[in-house]
């Protein structure tokens, strides 16, 4: 799922990310909530000069419910969609998925009973997403087809915020990445034709890296993402 790209001064993306949490606003400048960001908004604090980035752009991380398209839980969706569909005997099912499903949940027909009253559920849908990414590794059709909408749908949110960007990068982080080439072949395609200037490199190290470095920016008063006292701020005892 997408997170928000921080903006140069000029206005453009200086880099984006993709990945996420479960619940829309988590870690997530902009979500509407006091003391949030909307995507590009700039608050009185911001500075201009230097390199500092001003302001955030956002794109999805809306939860599972109205968003977070292409991510874990979306995926897991998908693919037990699939499944189902296959149980049921309807078109677009996938018997690979439903064999999955059977060994992961149990019987198929138990599963809404089992799945719809988890608080946790999208980490649930989340877990399946190895599944699908193991299924189209195998050569099945619904498995891949299912990973090229998911990777549509990730490069979208980042064209979404880097609009007319003719240079930048854009790393890729997150467990979600680990299930490799049946999900990043098609994203990076997507990329390269929605952004054909912008480089995908290799993040810089995985969220806890991300935090640490923060903490430690705060800490010295040398960040340079835009202050935020509700999700950025180190605590001292």
């Amino acid at each position: 799922v997408p997170l928000p790209v921080p903006l140069d001064p000029a206005g453009g993306a200086a880099r984006g990310r993709t990945g996420g949490p479960d619940r829309p606003g988590d870690g997530m400048p902009g979500d509407g909530t006091p003391g949030d960001r909307t995507a590009g908004e700039r608050t009185p604090d911001d500075r201009t000069s230097g390199d500092h980035v001003p302001g955030w752009r956002r794109a999805d991380g809306w939860g599972h419910l109205l968003g977070d398209c292409g991510g874990g839980a979306w995926i897991g969706r998908a693919g037990l969609e699939a499944a189902m569909r296959a149980y049921d005997g309807r078109e677009g099912g996938s018997q690979p998925l439903l064999d999955r499903l059977e060994a992961v949940f149990g019987p198929a027909a138990e599963l809404p009973g089992t799945l719809y009253p988890r608080p946790d559920r999208p980490a649930v849908l989340a877990s399946f997403a190895p599944e699908v990414g193991r299924c189209a590794a195998a050569g099945d059709p619904v498995a891949e087809t299912v990973l090229r909408d998911a990777a549509r749908h990730i490069a979208q949110a980042a064209e979404a915020v880097c609009p007319r960007l003719e240079s930048g990068e854009v790393a890729l982080t997150g467990g979600l990445f680990r299930m490799g080439a049946p999900l990043l072949t098609p994203l990076r395609a997507e990329l390269a034709a929605r952004l054909p200037g912008v480089l995908v490199t290799e993040a810089a190290g995985d969220p806890l890296d991300g935090a640490l470095r923060i903490a430690a920016a705060l800490a010295a008063g040398e960040l340079r993402l835009p202050p935020d006292a509700r999700l950025l701020s180190v605590v001292t005892t």
